[in-house]
């Protein structure tokens, strides 16, 4: 069975290389801009939805398509990639502000087509994050690195950033934007 991964998160392609050895990678063109009204798990729900229909789409035959979305919130505020240097230092400031916690909530879709019968996979997994102090000069130097731009947030542990990080309520691949524990369980009897 053809499995596809419907992201160019070079992340995600990592996770799912731990559990899957053999997979595509087609990166959806759909819009990701958000919808009103809906709770930030209802919004990353919903984008890896539409990233997974698109390649569904677009494929054809007995298949797996993988979406996963992930957004950063915090008091309500989603949190997306940042626009420019600026918008970059702003969200950082705004995650350590406070109580220095926030969420990261990492949605999953899951299209199998067996057969011709088709059965579509839909849900979410939130970590809680506690970030450290940071000083602005370590915010700039963090920013300037360059990996900022591309995260929801501004930031990710799995980079230099995982000094800032004083530790995390669940899962870590759901931070890191592949909740694998709950792929493994929607599409293990496909690949064992």
């Amino acid at each position: 069975m053809k499995i596809i991964l419907a992201s160019g998160s070079p992340r995600r392609k990592e996770l799912l290389e731990l559990i899957l050895p053999q997979f595509e990678v087609s990166v959806s063109g759909i819009d990701e801009e958000l919808e009103k009204e809906l709770t930030p798990q209802e919004q990353a729900t919903r984008l890896a939805y539409i990233k997974a229909k698109d390649i569904y789409k677009k494929t054809n035959g007995n298949r797996i398509i993988i979406g996963a979305d992930t957004i950063v919130t915090k008091r309500g505020k989603i949190y997306g990639k940042p626009k420019n240097r600026q918008h970059a230092i702003q969200m950082i400031k705004e995650l350590i502000d406070g109580e220095k916690t926030h969420s990261i909530i990492t949605g999953l879709c899951v299209i199998i087509n067996k057969d011709g019968k088709c059965k579509e996979y839909k849900t979410y997994d939130e970590v809680k994050v506690y970030l450290k102090d940071m000083s602005d000069n370590e915010i700039y130097k963090w920013i300037d690195t360059g990996n900022a731009m591309d995260k929801a947030g501004a930031y990710g542990m799995q980079n230099e950033f995982c000094v800032f990080v004083d530790k995390i309520d669940g899962n870590y691949t759901t931070a890191i934007g592949l909740p694998t524990h709950k792929l493994y369980d929607i599409i293990k009897e496909y690949i064992n």
